[in-house]
């Protein structure tokens, strides 16, 4: 049989054309970051690579991020793309120790969409905005040709006063410090899926979009010295530990039984062959702080609803290389790599 050979596909690298994949939180999308946007943009700024960029005028100390969301669907079991915006802006805002204050929007509409799915877009965002304290003071719109748009995408950006007393970041980070999350996980992910596919539930799994100011504002009053906090959207708590792990050339240690999941979610994820551990979340943050203050941190967590679920899930530990690391219920240990992109596109 002359001419036969046997060949074993490998998966795209990506390296000469944008994938879907660049956009998922993953290897991919941090490979895109560094070699285009970091080699054309060079800032000290951009280099903390942090959910937003901590600035100083005048003495005030400043917050500011942008962020784009193109979520597929546009309404979804919890929510919708406009109180997604606003959430996942001001969200990013308190990731960096910071009040959120103003933000902006542009949207790109496609022609032919329905001027009440725009109206409940809106309001959504309106309520989301009334809802974290924060003001929607500018704003932009373009339209585009039928089929080009998807709907509708929203751009946002967003700025805040930074309360944190100390600088918040993955420089911070240290051996021994305890690793907290802000409640169970999955959940945004899971909703986004089930109206994809036209999958019904047993229970009702609803996104858990939801501003984080609160629950931050929590930990600074108790006195809590927070070294990091990171909120774990697109490629969920194992990206973002991936991310801080390599930042500091630390393991990060779990445990996997004393991390939250849902029953529902579980069990979806089990049904789909879904980690829930690279689900994105658009109301969960993972939080570093030191080990002798995490049973404070949890008390001052679990005071506030959005955060009521909070638990202490691992440990930074001395060692290397820089790596995650999961102890299974039964004892064992994995490595928890980082995905070359995401499980789910288009989730944020």
């Amino acid at each position: 049989m002359s001419g036969f050979e046997l060949s074993c596909p490998m998966p795209p690298t990506g390296q000469d054309r944008i994938l879907l994949a660049h956009g998922g939180g993953g290897r991919l999308m941090h490979q895109l970051i560094e070699r285009v946007f970091l080699s054309a943009f060079r800032d000290p700024a951009l280099e903390a690579r942090h959910d937003g960029a901590t600035l100083e005028i005048n003495g005030v100390r400043l917050a500011f991020t942008t962020d784009s969301y193109v979520v597929r669907p546009l309404v979804f079991p919890g929510g919708t793309i406009g109180d997604l915006a606003v959430n996942g802006t001001v969200n990013d805002l308190a990731m960096c120790g910071a009040r959120p204050l103003f933000l902006s929007a542009g949207f790109i509409l496609e022609e032919g969409l329905p001027i009440e799915t725009l109206r409940r877009v809106t309001e959504a965002m309106r309520e989301a905005a009334a809802r974290a304290g924060v003001r929607l003071v500018t704003g932009d719109t373009k339209v585009v040709d039928q089929g080009h748009g998807d709907g509708i995408f929203i751009n946002t950006a967003g700025i805040g006063r930074i309360e944190a007393p100390c600088e918040i970041g993955p420089q911070r980070v240290a051996p021994g410090d305890a690793v907290l999350v802000s409640g169970d996980l999955g959940a945004h992910g899971v909703a986004i899926l089930s109206v994809r596919e036209g999958l019904e539930f047993d229970a009702p799994i609803l996104s858990d979009t939801a501003p984080l100011w609160e629950p931050v504002a929590a930990l600074l009053g108790a006195g809590i010295q927070v070294h990091c906090l990171r909120d774990l959207t697109r490629g969920g708590l194992a990206a973002a530990l991936n991310e801080i792990a390599q930042a500091r050339g630390l393991v990060i240690s779990l445990e996997e039984a004393a991390i939250p999941v849902s029953e529902p979610v579980k069990g979806a994820c089990e049904i789909l062959g879904l980690d829930p551990l690279y689900v994105a979340n658009e109301g969960r943050f993972v939080a570093f702080v030191p080990r002798e203050q995490a049973e404070r941190a949890l008390e001052a967590l679990r005071r506030v609803p959005v955060s009521a679920g909070a638990a202490r899930i691992g440990t930074v530990l001395d060692e290397s290389p820089a790596a995650v690391v999961l102890r299974s219920r039964v004892g064992g240990r994995r490595v928890m790599d980082m995905l070359s992109g995401e499980q789910l596109p288009r989730i944020c």
